[in-house]
């Protein structure tokens, strides 16, 4: 069984910086392909960011390249977003997820992560 525990969201104002992070726990964590999602109101969940087990690959959707990065440590068990340049469309609860098997294919797909944290709001005021 995964853990997976979000921290660092908030109210921040337009342009502001805020870092999200995620703590896992289970001893496999460096093998798993951690992702970000997010979700607004009246809007399905989409793919934020997401990055391999070992780093070397990453993905972000269009509207975040460029402001957002994602990051991983594993001797700490823990992957982050830093979001720079935020903007009031950013707004959304942040979902911290999980995929045990470390295949890099399909990211896009919510259902392909086995395992979710809480999520953590960001809100971005004008």
């Amino acid at each position: 069984q995964v853990q997976l525990v979000e921290s660092g969201g908030g109210l921040v104002q337009a342009g502001g910086s805020l870092r999200l992070s995620c703590a896992a726990s289970g001893r496999t964590f460096s093998s798993y392909v951690m992702a970000w999602f997010r979700q607004a109101p009246g809007k399905e969940r989409e793919l934020v960011a997401a990055i391999s087990w070992s780093g070397g690959n990453t993905y972000y959707t269009d509207s975040v390249k460029g402001r957002f990065t994602i990051s991983r440590d594993n001797a700490k068990n823990t992957v982050y977003l830093q979001m720079n340049s935020l903007k009031p469309d950013d707004t959304a609860v942040y979902y911290c997820a999980a995929d045990a098997t470390g295949a890099w294919a399909a990211l896009a797909n919510p259902r392909r992560f086995g395992y979710w944290g809480q999520g953590t709001q960001v809100t971005v005021s004008a």
